[in-house]
């Protein structure tokens, strides 16, 4: 026995060499390439800022944008879902076209006023980058697998500077309810330099400060609840709302270029009727402010229809950050009548509405102690776990697996492996052969 455990340790030293050195280097790919992206979007948003007549070029822009994708982009259009399902269901590589298209459609986007974030493009640049190493490794579709899971992680990572939550992203985001520890060590080494390589570049992230923490307590605990259920229900909403108005526009504009020009015609007239330039862009200056005053209590609404509707409508981007804005202004809005500080409510808003919307509780846990300090643990997991169960079974990311259904009943009749999307499909086929 003591003969069989020695060789077994002996057995991993290679494993762990081996992927010590090629998560690094996708590592230092994707985490270069989230510092090119980061840059770029920060002069991106501070022209736009200066120039504001620029929102009247977006339905020009949102063309633009969509006939690169038609024309060049078809096999990398379904964005974060093709590197999930290549996860699952490893086909062919991702082509290395997605990088540059994914990069140059979310900086349009934001340069010409387009509610999107950045997760989505780090991610898709982290993954494709990742993927190219596995003609060059001569990889078989396990290892392949855990290679497209740490661009994701380190992609996460360095765009948001929060390597903990970066790495269990990764794991975390493929199935509902389950995660692979096989790609644990190379997730955690991705996640670790890649952020490292990006602050290397001179990237600095945004820090935010939210003061005074409650104790945990009965009615700490019992209020984050509730705000929990708004979270979830808030997350809930917005995947759904997205992808239904993707799937009605698609019905009702079968061109796929003039789908973000009619978006982009819409995005700018509402902005400027409404006076509603705070909405548009990634919203991080209003981010910041929800955790140092009072919000306007529709703040939250008014991100959520300008993301929905840029999103929606084709646009290229991520969800992440609009979902921080939501999250963080619906806390800063539920604060007083929840007796809580209005910044610390901000906080646990601005990671669990994420929670809800991706279904990743764990790491958006991890991201609160990161981002707040470990004092929020309790409390941001309590509300991002409540979040997380009150969405449902949707998510922003159809692609997403059902490993483990969050409820009773759906685990009796749910089958593992399901996509998300197709889950609604397969529930109303059961109610149907059950009613015959």
């Amino acid at each position: 026995m003591h003969r069989i455990r020695h060789i077994e340790q002996l057995e991993l030293l290679p494993y762990l060499g081996k992927w010590l050195v090629v998560a690094s280097i996708v590592a230092a790919l994707a985490g270069s390439a989230s510092a090119i992206f980061l840059v770029s979007l920060d002069a991106a948003t501070a022209w736009r800022e200066v120039h504001r007549w620029v929102l009247w070029l977006l339905p020009a822009a949102g063309f633009g944008v969509g006939l690169a994708y038609h024309l060049l982009g078809k096999p990398v259009d379904a964005g974060n879902n093709l590197i999930i399902d290549e996860i699952h269901d490893p086909r062919k590589i991702v082509p290395l076209r997605m990088v540059p298209l994914v990069l140059g459609g979310t900086v349009v986007s934001h340069l010409f006023g387009a509610s999107v974030g950045r997760e989505g493009t780090a991610v898709q640049m982290g993954g494709a980058l990742a993927d190219q190493l596995t003609r060059l490794l001569r990889l078989e579709h396990d290892d392949r697998r855990i290679l497209l899971m740490t661009g994701i992680s380190a992609g996460f990572s360095s765009v948001f500077g929060t390597p903990l939550a970066g790495a269990v992203f990764g794991l975390e985001v493929l199935a509902i309810g389950r995660m692979r520890y096989d790609a644990l060590f190379p997730c955690v080494v991705a996640a670790i330099v890649a952020d490292q390589v990006c602050l290397a570049w001179g990237v600095h992230h945004v820090h935010y400060a939210i003061g005074q923490i409650v104790p945990v307590g009965a009615w700490s605990v019992l209020a984050v609840v509730l705000a929990g259920i708004v979270f979830g229900l808030a997350g809930m909403a917005f995947a759904t709302a997205a992808h239904e108005l993707g799937a009605f526009v698609k019905r009702h504009i079968a061109y796929a270029p003039l789908r973000p020009l009619a978006g982009g015609a819409a995005i700018a007239v509402a902005v400027w009727a409404l006076g509603a330039w705070h909405y548009i862009g990634l919203g991080i200056p209003d981010i910041v402010r929800s955790f140092q005053e009072p919000m306007k209590p529709w703040d939250f609404l008014g991100k959520f229809a300008f993301t929905v509707a840029s999103l929606g409508t084709g646009f290229k981007g991520g969800e992440v950050t609009p979902l921080f804005y939501i999250g963080a202004t619906l806390g800063n809005a539920l604060a007083p009548l929840l007796h809580l500080p209005f910044a610390m409510l901000a906080g646990i808003g601005f990671v669990a509405v994420f929670a809800g919307a991706a279904n990743t509780p764990i790491a958006t846990t991890l991201m609160a102690m990161e981002l707040f300090g470990a004092g929020i643990g309790p409390l941001a997991a309590i509300g991002c776990i409540t979040a997380y169960l009150f969405s449902g079974h949707t998510g922003i990311y159809h692609a997403q697996r059902v490993g483990h259904s969050k409820h009773r009943r759906h685990r009796m009749v749910v089958p593992e492996g399901l996509r998300i999307a197709d889950l609604a499909h397969f529930l109303r086929q059961r109610r149907e052969q059950e009613r015959g």
